[in-house]
């Protein structure tokens, strides 16, 4: 196996650092964001611009979640990645990123229980590893811009595991088609896979249920089938074992971290090569992004965990959830992670990386068009630093 990820190299925000096969100029990395621009599911020309603006020579975007199959959505207008018009649609966005020197990866999605009848095929009930319902504590946005109570689900059926596994299998054959570098599982945030980690959520008898390992094998069921189909080095995981959004709750956060880092482990050692990335989201995004308060949670306990897993993990951590250029160029010097996922302040900064080196002020984010339909405003009209700003940054 390689040598220790990163271990000596220089622990800084803008430093370079090498993430398997891939050298990035810089820590700072682009966050998965819905953003409901790609009408009808095919990626258009505003995502070719939006994901182009945030690029950088070296830089390392993951793009928005993105459908594995008709089943997967819970938002209007995101991106799937499961039929030949939208993978042929993804080429020329992918195009644009390479274009200027960037790295991307897609990242793959199913919401599971966190979906409506109106997303489903034929009105049906959204899938998920359980028959309970998200809570009414949440609401779902609707295709006409309304907010609604989510649907009751069904719990799949173990023949169904099987092929929602190959979903995911296909998914990422079919980024590699459209160009991308690699993919990330979405293994967090209450979404499918994470609705088979989390025992608040996850109460099946079969052996997808039960002990925090049978709650492990719907996730490396597809990393495995994924790590097959297009190579370790491809593959990204995203888990939030903490984070309570979307009611997936854990008895046990702290030891779910740990059982899925080490069957990541393992699964390493077995084929002599690591994944690219395990993607952690704190704690901190929760509430964070919730209230907006500044009250950003318990900074010990988010640092025993987060410190925990990272330590236990052989190979290049990501951290997200809430970071600020301080937080991050500190998690980056503390050897508290590899590299830093950033959202919300990308999206109001398309040059962030430039703003965080220069430590220029940051544009405010307007939420209320983090989810229109609009290929323009709130989406790719954010500014950039003048061109005198620009020529005092010796970027």
């Amino acid at each position: 196996m390689a040598a220790a990820a990163s271990s000596a190299q220089p622990r800084d925000l803008f430093a370079p650092y090498k993430m398997g096969n891939f050298n990035l100029s810089h820590r700072v990395v682009l966050a998965p964001m819905t953003r409901c621009r790609a009408i009808d599911g095919i990626p258009g020309p505003a995502l070719a611009e939006y994901y182009s603006q945030r690029t950088t020579p070296g830089g390392f975007l993951i793009s928005e979640g993105t459908m594995i199959c008709d089943t997967a959505a819970g938002f209007p207008h995101v991106p799937g990645i499961y039929t030949d018009d939208q993978v042929n649609a993804w080429k020329s966005v992918v195009d644009a990123v390479h274009a200027k020197g960037g790295i991307f990866f897609c990242q793959l999605w199913h919401v599971g229980r966190a979906s409506h009848a109106v997303y489903q095929p034929g009105g049906s009930a959204p899938v998920s590893s359980t028959e309970v319902p998200v809570s009414e504590r949440w609401r779902i946005l609707m295709p006409d811009g309304s907010y609604g109570v989510y649907t009751k689900p069904r719990a799949l059926r173990e023949s169904e595991i099987t092929e929602m596994v190959n979903h995911y299998r296909l998914a990422a054959v079919n980024a590699i088609r459209a160009g991308f570098d690699g993919i990330e599982l979405h293994g967090a945030h209450g979404y499918l896979i994470d609705q088979f980690l989390k025992d608040g959520i996850n109460k099946r008898s079969d052996r997808y249920g039960g002990s925090v390992g049978n709650r492990c094998s719907f996730l490396m069921e597809i990393v495995r089938a994924v790590v097959m189909a297009i190579g370790v080095d491809r593959v990204g995981v995203r888990i939030s074992p903490a984070i309570d959004h979307l009611d997936a709750m854990d008895s046990n956060p702290l030891n779910l971290g740990l059982a899925v880092v080490e069957r990541l482990n393992t699964l390493q050692l077995e084929l002599g090569s690591r994944l690219s990335y395990l993607h952690v989201t704190q704690p901190r995004y929760t509430a964070y992004g919730q209230t907006e308060s500044g009250r950003l949670g318990s900074e010990d306990e988010e640092a025993r965990l987060i410190r925990t897993w990272r330590k236990a993990y052989q190979g290049t951590f990501i951290c997200s959830g809430g970071f600020t250029r301080d937080l991050g160029m500190k998690a980056v010097a503390d050897g508290d992670a590899d590299l830093v996922s950033y959202g919300r302040l990308f999206i109001s900064n398309p040059d962030l990386v430039l703003r965080f080196k220069i430590n220029a002020p940051l544009k405010k984010y307007i939420r209320k068009t983090f989810y229109t339909q609009d290929p323009v405003v709130g989406y790719t009209d954010y500014p950039f630093l003048d061109q005198k700003q620009k020529l005092m940054s010796n970027l």
